[in-house]
């Protein structure tokens, strides 16, 4: 398959950087041979990258047919604490417990695929492109480090565009929408303090488990009683912990979960509802209820003016009818901060399988059997050309 604007030379070494980055994986603020790799592969192409946050980079491509505006594109580095279960795959993960299961070993590829295109094309282009290599996505908000030690300055981002390769959706499709397009994810935890006893005499006694069964209930009716149905949101309580023996009344419960939101003032409302429910609760049953809510990273806002550039120049690789509404999901995504700093675009880049007859059917991100359709590298490549020609041409 050759794409426009992707030559059939850098199609080729697009897949092998994958490949690469894919049996070569590291966690979160642990890509030290990630960050080596691209700094040998952009410095060959003839830039200039420096090292930043740790373990990411930022490199500067400086157009030779005027001045005009800086557009930033950023890819995302780290892997996952996962075990690969693709033992057929020929370039499967070399290192135990660990895998790219979500498309980062694929962003990493595309953009130094778009780098060695456009280093070819600068004499016609005018202003600048940023490319930016962010660590630790994965939990680690990385973004944030890397706007906090400034790398939207210097020069000076006028906009930023990320991309996700998208299982969910089949390869040859662009998934974008302005406005909301992935969740803010926050993390609370619950201590629950009651007075225990003998199983066989409850009387005196405050049963944390019996508390925290309710207080999950009354949890679940915050998104069905207090959210318009318009609006998406969701309250998970992933883990619940208590009670040391089957004759004793626990003193103690401990849960964890995740709340997640388009919009951020859906994300308050949700953190403010649980904030009350903890305290009545604790109060209806005479127990000590102690909630630590974490703010997570914010729901990613696409801008409509950027989000409208990238629809056209998607349009020109994959054809209008294949620039799609993307396939929706409550996770999060650190490119939100960047887009709180500046205007921009997060989109996703088909990269299902097309014979796959339904969504059940189709292996999720973080999953130990995750991999995706490598024409997809291509085409995210030639798109993000294309934009960048839209831009700076």
């Amino acid at each position: 398959m050759t794409t426009p604007h992707i030559s059939p030379q850098v199609e080729k070494h697009i897949r092998n950087h994958h490949r690469y980055f894919h049996q070569n994986p590291e966690l979160g603020f642990e890509e030290i041979e990630t960050q080596k790799y691209l700094i040998s592969q952009l410095t060959t192409l003839g830039l200039d990258p420096q090292p930043m946050s740790k373990t990411g980079l930022v490199a500067v491509l400086e157009g030779e047919a005027g001045i005009g505006p800086c557009i930033a594109l950023r890819a995302d580095m780290d892997a996952l604490p996962i075990q690969e279960a693709n033992e057929l795959l020929s370039y499967s993960s070399k290192t135990p417990g660990i895998m790219h299961a979500c498309g980062h070993d694929g962003h990493m590829a595309i953009l130094i695929g778009v780098v060695e295109e456009l280093v070819r094309r600068k004499s016609e282009l005018r202003g600048t492109i940023k490319f930016i290599f962010q660590p630790g996505e994965e939990g680690f908000a990385g973004a944030k480090m890397m706007v906090t030690d400034g790398v939207l300055e210097n020069p000076h981002v006028d906009a930023i565009f990320g991309a996700h390769l998208w299982t969910y959706q089949p390869v040859g499709t662009i998934g974008v929408k302005s406005g909301p397009t992935m969740a803010a994810a926050d993390e609370f935890e619950i201590n629950v303090v009651g007075k225990g006893g003998h199983g066989a005499m409850p009387q005196g006694t405050v049963d944390a488990i019996s508390v925290s069964a309710h207080l999950v209930q009354a949890i679940q009716s915050i998104v069905s009683r207090n959210i318009d149905p318009i609006d998406s949101a969701v309250i998970t309580v992933g883990t619940f912990n208590a009670g040391s023996n089957f004759n004793v009344i626990a003193e103690q419960a401990h849960l964890t979960g995740t709340v997640r939101a388009y919009k951020e003032k859906v994300r308050q409302l949700l953190k403010n509802r649980l904030s009350e429910i903890c305290e009545g609760t604790g109060r209806s049953f005479g127990a000590k209820i102690h909630m630590n809510y974490k703010d997570g990273y914010p729901p990613v806002i696409n801008d409509t003016a950027a989000t409208d550039k990238l629809r056209i120049a998607a349009g020109k690789i994959v054809g209008s009818e294949n620039v799609i509404p993307p396939y929706l999901t409550m996770g999060g995504e650190d490119m939100a901060y960047y887009l709180n700093e500046r205007p921009g675009c997060f989109f996703f880049i088909g990269a299902g399988n097309h014979q796959a007859q339904s969504q059940s059917e189709i292996i999720p991100h973080h999953s130990p059997r995750f991999k995706f359709d490598e024409k997809a590298l291509t085409i995210g490549a030639a798109v993000i050309v294309q934009l960048i020609e839209d831009y700076l041409k």
